[in-house]
């Protein structure tokens, strides 16, 4: 059996726009999809993909480290972005969207460059405009590294975002 190898890019809009969003995230975590592109510098992937739970796991990179040589808060909150991001995503419908409008990180211990981590996020509310989540960074013993939470604008994908005035 050929193991699946993971490609990069943008899954075409006319394509995206008719799965529902645990189609979309399961097919990111199979593989089935390319990843976004951030991803691969980030080197972070799904692992669980249910309805209102997501997981994904990574590894931070020695590019990552800020000049008191433990991996940059940036890398974290993007890791606990994306998951929470999944787990809303995970319960839209098909021709939805989200962005994020509010993000909270609590960093509790200093990740290391090259240690396995996981970030699982859970759905907390999914209304028709708003959703939130929360999540936790582990390390690889089950330590709590940080945790955060977020709200997204739920959006139907033919509409744009609103811009500020």
């Amino acid at each position: 059996m050929t193991e699946a190898k993971q490609t990069f890019g943008m899954l075409p809009l006319d394509i995206a726009s008719k799965l529902t969003g645990l189609e979309y995230v399961q097919g990111l975590r199979d593989m089935r999809f390319p990843a976004p592109p951030f991803t691969e510098v980030a080197d972070i992937r799904p692992t669980v993909a249910e309805r209102g739970r997501i997981t994904f796991e990574g590894v931070p990179s020695p590019r990552f480290l800020n000049p008191m040589g433990v991996i940059h808060g940036g890398w974290v909150s993007l890791l606990l972005d994306t998951t929470m991001g999944c787990a809303v995503h995970s319960v839209l419908d098909a021709g939805y969207a989200y962005t994020t409008i509010d993000l909270r990180t609590t960093f509790v211990k200093s990740v290391r460059a090259t240690k396995p981590v996981r970030c699982e996020a859970t759905l907390l509310h999914a209304g028709s405009r708003v959703a939130s989540a929360e999540a936790r960074l582990l390390d690889a013993d089950g330590s709590l590294l940080a945790h955060g939470s977020q709200t997204c604008l739920i959006m139907r994908i033919d509409t744009p975002p609103p811009v500020a005035s």
